[in-house]
């Protein structure tokens, strides 16, 4: 008995095959986003977000049936008459075209329930390392305190795509089967690269953001608060001292959403004239508000994660 929990108590020796630091990271990301997927929460908001993408979905075949239509013909939705030529002029405004604003539009709109699942995925997945001291733990381990961070951002990139690039993606493929598809593909790549494009930006500096916001205030419902308070009250006072006040449109800056919306347009190449509201700062001071948010964060998570102590 002495000598099998002597052996019990030794190490045994690892005969598997070492890898690269950076597989930590990509460990990382598939236990966070498995942290995600197993809240009941989440599915029941990512269903709301499915909801968005499907009215543009189903919108873009009523456009196409109603172009085969009469414009003065009545048709009934919920037993309500509707006259085509109104229901056009709804759906006009929400460009479900297959043009550049199809797609910018949906991600703006899929903004609203995307800010509220990453509130909660920046509680769950960096929050509470945070708040119950397992990130020393992870420290200790033979990475670097960038894989660390890398591995979170990418688990946030995931969730981030799962909610705006891929349903971008699928309404593209959807456009190209409505319309000519052997020359839609090849008209509109400009929108393909768009959307990826898109995707990037939103990737890039909503991983670096939430993850600094997380760090900083790391519970769910003051995380949610301040989260509100970036892409909610931030827009509400945009509007107010731009369109009500009649300020100059660099006021809308401040609010991060639109800049990434702007960012956006311009990877899909949509007219400038086209955008509304109509009162927009410039393409590229928009890059530089997003790019100084993004090394701010950076700049923060350097030093909270350099503070941690590691355990040996």
């Amino acid at each position: 008995m002495a000598m099998i929990s002597e052996q019990l108590l030794r190490y045994r020796t690892w005969h598997g095959q070492f890898q690269q630091p950076i597989y930590a990271s990509l460990a990382l990301a598939r236990v966070s986003l498995r942290m995600m997927l197993r809240r009941k929460l989440f599915w029941g908001l990512y269903a709301l977000a499915l909801m968005v993408f499907f009215f543009f979905f189903y919108g873009q075949y009523l456009v196409v049936w109603i172009q085969q239509q009469t414009a003065s013909q009545t048709i009934f939705l919920g037993g309500i008459p509707v006259k085509l030529e109104n229901l056009t002029k709804f759906l006009d405004r929400l460009h479900l075209n297959g043009t550049a604003h199809t797609y910018g539009n949906l991600i703006w709109f899929q903004g609203y329930i995307s800010t509220v699942i990453l509130a909660l995925a920046g509680s769950i997945v960096i929050g509470n390392d945070f708040h119950y001291r397992s990130l020393p733990f992870y420290l200790s381990k033979p990475i670097s305190r960038w894989h660390y961070l890398l591995g979170k951002c990418l688990g946030i990139a995931l969730v981030v795509n799962l909610l705006t690039t891929l349903p971008a993606l699928l309404l593209f493929l959807q456009a190209g089967l409505l319309y000519d598809w052997k020359s839609y593909y090849f008209t509109h790549l400009r929108q393909l690269v768009g959307i990826l494009g898109y995707g990037a930006i939103l990737t890039i500096s909503l991983s670096l953001l939430l993850t600094a916001t997380a760090i900083w205030v790391k519970r769910t419902i003051p995380l949610i608060m301040v989260w509100t308070g970036l892409f909610v009250l931030c827009r509400m006072l945009a509007g107010f001292l731009v369109d009500g006040q009649q300020l100059s449109p660099r006021w809308r800056l401040i609010d991060l959403w639109n800049n990434y919306y702007l960012l956006g347009l311009w990877c899909l190449d949509a007219d400038r004239e086209s955008i509304r509201p109509a009162a927009q700062p410039e393409f590229a001071e928009a890059l530089l508000t997003v790019t100084i948010v993004a090394m701010i964060c950076l700049g923060y998570l350097r030093q909270r994660i350099q503070a941690v102590e590691i355990i040996g």
